[in-house]
């Protein structure tokens, strides 16, 4: 008789489905991570499977327990293993920092280590973030673009009005384009006068970058005309300063330049004026829009934006602009000056606003990534040294049943611990670096305001502090979680991680020679910078500039001002001799205009020549020194009632008339009208933009025979002494012609010809840090594992000492072990420097990227430094006692 299948009650099959239920989750839920839990889980399972099977024989009582223990057998799969693992966890960080605790030394070291490289890394963070990386603090900034003209030898140049004016009309990529230049007015009223920095822009100056004021309104284009009504806005801080933040001011008069202006809105706080960080209060331009052709409407003085149309790119506008450029239109006349028959350069402003610091930020963050990977590398051959002591200890723990990954994991605990202590100590590194990095920062450095230690420089220095612990402590908890029982409890068994810790100091000798040959090629270009003659004596010189603001201060006032204001100069004890110039070299100042020369017997008219302008009062040549090279000088007969005269400079005279005498011929400078000038002189060059810059051409004019009027000049004061001291003086003779007229931009030359490699000078000064700190932990590293060997090898030594080895045998042992470590790391750091170097290339003046004195005297330098820190632990290894060392096991 065939026996019937037994029925599976409504228990059996609720009970079948809470032993699969689990099963599932066996999968889901971690369980397998560890195999001494996936084993009790199966026992389990498997012990209830036989009570299933014994299900019918069992009583109420035995099926209730089951069914209960079932049930919580799903609660926990959820809870149990999270709470064993969170035990653990809870264990390895007891027992790490107990560890920590009990070597002190080694825990202050490594974590003085780290915070070096943690610190320095968040600190040029917080500067190459703001500025590299984030976009510009405007709505849908990427649709700002820059419009520049063609200069001389394929450099930008700003735009004339009637550019702008024709682009505004013709274009069709761009929903507002502005135009700005600088504006120096100075402020008036209660409070003592204060020359200002402002701009003034067109009306569309605020829409283009999408920055409304916070109150009152933004300017309207109806009034910016010749004869519209004057307006102001100012920017937060001027309210804050002067006008103790009145909320009443809009709608008020101040004065300015003895004119009075209706402020019409004040800017938000967090605006940052890119284009001219140091701003704060504008004011319509109110150009002529019939763009008389001898009028300022056609200079090359304005800087131009433009905000694109949405779905237009910045390379369907440039395009655009060059067509419209290369096609002149008859409703659009240009002047011949002014043609565009280049194109325009078109560009995003981010890239444009970033362009002159972005290559010295980008080399002083791959040198300060060096610094990082290099205290991580030594950090990490203190772990593997500090492994290698403690080998015994992992190999008991293994030989006792610890689960490998169990130490794997409890050594990254330690390494985390080191490195979370290293990454708080490195913040505040990077606070105290951040404070040191604005003194330093190069003239210029866009969004200054924006380096601070924030919530995102904060996550960064957290993220990398994170990544640092796993990364330099993987490497010694991989060779200490490979014990072997019999090898680990052994004293030479140190030995196994030998290899690992040479090879990091290779590494670390190579990243060091690497941030050396930087700093060594920024060393040498300085120098051959500085060796340049900018065409002046900087010595004994002392600068200010001078403002005659007003309305009263028209062309005969303000001549007589500054020739008044000279002559009391000249009376001050200690001058030697003082004049005034329209524009000051190295100083940023830049006006440069179009010089057409009369045509000779035999020559054909030629297009205009583009050369810096300068109006100066006589005895400017004797003040700066700059020397005389043909004909004379410009002096007292140089006057308003004289034939006008100008001296040119040697490279323009050599570059129009190419050794013929120049004296006697006559140019024409910018849209002045009637014959010319006389050329009466040439002048040696002068740099006025940078020591770098191969531009020099320039035409000087007597200040009263120029018909514009120059109401802001530089003085410059040739002392006896020191220059500097002389500045209250001469403040007081200034002003005791006019007390109401401000003095700005105190400097000595000396302190202007250092400013213009500042940017050269600020890459070298981090590269130097860095450089040091790198040689000094690349010798650190050399003398730990060569102290590390030495400890290993004591019993060897010991034996070829017994057996006659002499003390100069085994000190050449050593120091060859040494010096092959660093030889090699040198090796691999000139090929690793020689593809680096290239970062540099536009820091560097006179000097290749792979110059080869600078790459071999690197070499020889850390080549010896090194052996320096070889000798002392072979000096060690000479003492060694062979009785004592054979007695070790």
């Amino acid at each position: 008789m065939r026996l019937k299948p037994m029925a599976v009650s409504t228990n059996t099959a609720r009970f079948r489905f809470w032993l699969w239920l689990i099963r599932v989750i066996g999968v889901i839920v971690p369980l397998r991570l560890r195999a001494d839990w996936r084993r009790e889980w199966e026992a389990e399972l498997r012990h209830r499977e036989e009570l299933l099977a014994q299900w019918d024989r069992l009583d109420w009582r035995s099926k209730l327990d089951l069914l209960r223990r079932s049930t919580s057998a799903f609660w926990d799969a959820l809870w149990l293993q999270p709470k064993r693992l969170e035990d653990e966890m809870f264990q390895d960080l007891r027992f790490g920092l107990r560890m920590l605790l009990k070597n002190p030394g080694f825990t202050l070291i490594a974590a003085l280590t780290l915070s070096l490289g943690i610190g320095a890394s968040a600190a040029i963070f917080s500067a190459v973030n703001p500025i590299l990386f984030e976009s510009l603090p405007f709505p849908h900034a990427d649709r700002i673009a820059t419009i520049w003209d063609h200069g001389p030898g394929g450099s930008r140049q700003d735009v004339t009005f009637g550019t702008y004016s024709e682009l505004g009309q013709r274009s069709r990529s761009f929903e507002s384009l502005a135009v700005m230049k600088a504006w120096q007015p100075t402020l008036t009223g209660r409070a003592e006068p204060e020359r200002l920095d402002g701009q003034r822009v067109s009306a569309s100056y605020l829409r283009v970058l999408g920055a409304p004021p916070a109150i009152g309104q933004g300017f309207d284009t109806s009034d910016d005309g010749p004869n519209g009504p004057r307006v102001a806005i100012l920017s937060d801080r001027l309210w804050r300063r002067r006008f103790g933040g009145d909320a009443t001011i809009i709608g008020r008069q101040i004065t300015l330049d003895d004119a009075s202006y209706t402020v019409v809105g004040v800017m938000p706080s967090a605006f940052e004026n890119v284009l001219s960080p140091s701003a704060e209060v504008w004011t319509l331009l109110q150009y002529d829009p019939s763009l008389p052709l001898q009028g300022r409407e056609w200079g090359h003085h304005l800087r131009m934006v433009g905000r694109l149309r949405p779905g237009v790119g910045m390379d369907q506008a440039r395009q655009e602009l060059d067509t419209i450029a290369r096609a002149p239109a008859p409703e659009s006349p240009r002047a011949p000056w002014a043609s565009l028959g280049q194109g325009l350069i078109t560009r995003s402003l981010q890239d444009d606003v970033t362009e002159g610091v972005k290559p010295a930020l980008l080399a002083v963050l791959g040198a300060v990534l060096l610094l990082l990977a290099i205290a991580c590398v030594n950090v990490t051959n203190l772990l593997l040294a500090r492994g290698a002591q403690r080998r015994g200890e992992f190999a008991m723990r293994a030989a006792l049943g610890a689960p490998r990954m169990r130490m794997i994991r409890q050594l990254l605990t330690e390494s985390l611990m080191l490195a979370v202590l290293g990454g708080a100590l490195g913040m505040v590194v990077a606070e105290f670096g951040v404070r040191a990095l604005a003194p330093l920062s190069p003239p210029g450095l866009p969004r200054l305001g924006a380096i601070r230690v924030d919530g995102g420089v904060f996550a960064f220095g957290m993220g990398i502090t994170t990544l640092i612990g796993v990364a330099v402590g993987l490497i010694p908890a991989l060779h200490a979680s490979r014990s072997d029982l019999r090898i680990g409890l052994q004293q030479n068994s140190r030995s196994v991680s030998l290899s690992t810790r040479r090879a990091l100091v290779v590494a670390e000798v190579a990243l060091a020679l690497t941030l050396l040959v930087g700093a060594g090629l920024l060393l040498r270009s300085l120098q051959r910078l500085f060796a340049i003659s900018p065409g002046f004596d900087s010595s004994s010189a002392l600068t200010m500039q001078v403002q005659a603001s007003g309305l009263r201060f028209d062309k005969d006032a303000t001549d007589r001002f500054f020739a008044q204001a000279l002559e009391a100069v000249r009376q001050t004890p200690g001058v030697t001799a003082a004049a005034f110039t329209s524009q000051l070299p190295l100083s940023g100042d830049y006006d440069e205009y179009g010089v057409s020369f009369e045509p000779g017997p035999d020559e054909k008219r030629e297009g205009g020549y583009s050369s810096f302008r300068y109006a100066v009062s006589p005895g400017y040549f004797e003040a700066m020194g700059i020397p005389l090279r043909s004909g004379r000088l410009l002096d007292a007969r140089d006057g308003s009632g004289a034939p006008p005269a100008a001296v040119i400079s040697e490279s323009l005279a050599k570059r129009k008339f190419q050794g013929q005498n120049p004296l006697g011929r006559r140019l024409v400078v910018g849209g002045e009208e009637g014959p010319g000038r006389v050329i009466v002189g040439v002048v040696g060059d002068v740099k006025q933009m940078s020591l770098a810059s191969p531009q020099s051409d320039a035409v000087y004019t007597t200040a009263e025979q120029y018909s514009q009027i120059d109401n802001v000049r530089s003085l410059v004061i040739r002392a006896r002494g020191d220059a500097a001291a002389l500045a209250p003086a001469i403040r007081k003779a200034i002003w005791s012609v006019d007390k109401d007229q401000p003095i700005a931009r105190v400097a000595t030359m000396d302190s202007l010809l250092a400013a213009t490699a500042a940017e050269r000078r600020f890459a070298l000064i981090l590269f130097e840090a860095f450089g040091l700190v790198a040689l000094a932990l690349a010798c650190a590293g050399i003398y730990g594992a060569l102290s590390g060997s030495v400890n290993e090898r004591t019993r060897e030594i010991g034996v070829r000492m017994a057996l006659g080895a002499e003390r100069r045998d085994v000190l050449v042992m050593i120091l060859r072990q040494g010096l092959k470590l660093t030889l090699s790391g040198v090796g691999i750091g000139l090929l690793a420097a020689w593809a680096a170097t290239r970062m540099l290339s536009k820091l560097l003046y006179g000097v290749s990227a792979t110059d080869p004195l600078t790459f071999g005297g690197v070499a020889i330098l850390l080549t010896a430094v090194a052996l320096v820190a070889c000798y002392l632990p072979a000096r060690r290894a000479t003492k060694v006692d062979p009785l004592v060392a054979l007695r070790q096991e």
